[in-house]
Order: C-alpha cells, then structure tokens, then sequence
C-alpha cells in the first residue's frame, strides 16, 4: 500500500509550473498536488484540450503523476462574509470582476464547478480547498452573536455549496474541505456541524491538515479515527507552538510568521508538534492509500533546503501496515 508523496504547489505559484516540476521531480517526488494559481492551473480552461494535455505534458515530461487538484482562494470567497481588499489581494480578475461582494461569491462558485471539470479531465478524483464562512466574524462571541446568525451561516455554507458539489457529483469528483481557521469547518464540532449541514453527502469530505489542529489543542489522530469515511485527502503541515511564557498568544497576535512572540508558527514538515508516527499508524488503521502531500510552509527556512528535507522525512515515518501481525509467527508450524 505505499502511497505516493506529492508536493502542493500553492507555495510555489510564484515559480513556472515547469520550474516546480523540474524542483519536485529532482527531489524525488512522486507527483504534484496542483494548486489553481499563479500559471500552474487555470479552472476555467477546462474545456480546452490542448491546454490540459500541456499540463499533462509537463507531469509527463519528468515523471510525475497527479492525484489531487487545489483550489483554496477560490473557495474561500464562496461563502466569506466581508468580500475586502483580503480576496482583492487574492483573486484573478475574472473572480474580482468589479468587486461587487455578492458577484464576488458567484464568480468563485462557478469556478468551483469548473475546478471539478478541470479535474475529472486530468483524470483526478479529488479536489483541495476551503469553503469560506459568514459566520467565522462572529468566532469570539461578542458582540453578541444568536443561534439563528449560526444557523443562518450554516445554511448560507449549504445553499451555495450544494450546487457545486451537484457539478462534482456529475463529474464523479470528490471535494476535501480543508478543515482551517476562517473556514465553516476549523476545529471538530464545526466539521460535525458542516457536514450535517449537507447531509452527509459523499461530494463533500475532508482535507487532514494536522497543522490547524495542534495550536487549537484538538487531538489530529482522533480526528483521523473519528472521521475515516471522510478523510480523502491528506497534506503534511508542520506547527511548532510556543506558548507558555506568559506573553505569546494562541491567537498569534496580528504578528508576522516566524516572529518569536508568536504562539505558533509553521514549520517544515518533521520539525515541529505534530505526533506524525501516531498519525501515520492512525492512516493506517482507516486504510487510507492516497497520496501524502507535503503542504511546505516555513517562514524562516529556505524552501528549496525544506521541501526536499520534508520529502525524507515523510518516506521515513509514513511507513505502510505490515502484511500480518507480528505475532503470527508464533503459530507457525
């Protein structure tokens, strides 16, 4: 069962995509989860042959496979509430279009959709990214906040989310929510409430991201076990916290990433809280055989000395389940 390790591209949108496969397929990678930005993939010209068959070129042309695409800043102007100068900074202009809030949402839906299509034409079954929320404004509770404004922000997530994830059903894609800060799913009972919201439908899972979980004190293998069915996809994030001093916040306090009065920060992968034996014997136990993803963020580490770093240490410990218990033998005639 040993799965292939990928590398996400999103942190590398500002290289070519030739630039990134060439660095991946060096390194030893086995293939590339795609991100939609930058020049590495363009949703919206899903329907045009020959621009899918140059990305297939490109994988081809050193040897790398593709299993999952990505599409999180597009997501996340589905369902955000306020669309700001934030998505501004994010979104291409075909997304942007005038900056119209609710034109904003629309737009990043209908990419959503072609992001499925996309998919299904590259021969992938899964899609990355976030959903965004209406309600994430309200996560400290005061002001005040009502039951019906969280209901209504859960069925704002489910009334624009449905109709993509019709698309994704008609093109036999699964999307895998990554469960995120900012997001309507950020810690265990957001994703309980999330996918209720939906009904369970199969479109919809998850994305396992250790990283969001540690500095929010939420338990990574529990969620593994808890949430099986709906574990598609897995990207290897590393966090390293740094609370306890009296003055360093779990918040993060408005701070730059790798500013040492940070709670927390990204990591490379390997070098930080994350428990990654347990995580890896837990994908194990749920028989999860995708692919393991190596999300590189580290603000004070060169990427091109931590992505191939990160890639050793994932071959190293994601080890697979043995073929029979050990103790098998002792029954042996």
């Amino acid at each position: 069962m040993t799965r292939p390790v990928t590398l996400f591209t999103g942190q590398w949108a500002d290289l070519p995509f030739e630039e990134v496969a060439r660095l991946a397929s060096e390194w030893g990678y086995d293939g590339l989860e795609i991100a939609c930005w930058g020049d590495h993939l363009d949703p919206w010209r899903w329907d045009d042959e020959a621009y899918v068959q140059s990305r297939r070129d490109v994988l081809d042309r050193y040897g790398l496979q593709v299993w999952a695409i990505s599409n999180h800043l597009k997501g996340q102007a589905v369902c955000d509430d306020p669309i700001d100068q934030r998505h501004r900074d994010i979104l291409p202009d075909v997304v942007w279009g005038d900056g119209d809030p609710e034109g904003v949402r629309q737009r990043a839906a209908e990419e959503m959709k072609n992001t499925a299509r996309l998919a299904a034409k590259l021969g992938v079954k899964t899609v990355v990214g976030f959903t965004g929320s209406s309600i994430w404004k309200y996560v400290a509770m005061f002001p005040p906040v009502s039951a019906e404004a969280i209901d209504a922000g859960y069925q704002d997530f489910a009334d624009r989310w449905n109709p993509i994830l019709d698309v994704f059903d008609e093109v036999g894609v699964r999307f895998a929510h990554e469960v995120h800060p900012s997001e309507i799913a950020y810690d265990w009972w957001t994703t309980v409430r999330t996918l209720e919201a939906i009904g369970h439908r199969e479109a919809f899972g998850l994305n396992w991201d250790p990283s969001h979980f540690i500095w929010q004190q939420l338990d990574p293998v529990d969620f593994i076990l808890e949430f099986r069915e709906r574990i598609y996809h897995v990207d290897c994030k590393d966090v390293k916290v740094r609370i306890g001093n009296g003055r360093n916040g779990r918040l993060g306090s408005h701070l730059p990433w790798a500013d040492l009065r940070r709670g927390w920060d990204f990591v490379s992968t390997g070098r930080g809280d994350v428990p990654w034996e347990a995580s890896f014997r837990a994908l194990n136990t749920i028989g999860y055989d995708g692919p393991i993803s190596v999300e590189w963020e580290d603000a004070g580490m060169d990427r091109l000395v931590g992505a191939p770093e990160a890639l050793e240490f994932v071959r190293r410990n994601a080890f697979d389940p043995p073929a029979a218990a050990f103790d098998a033998a002792f029954s042996a005639r």
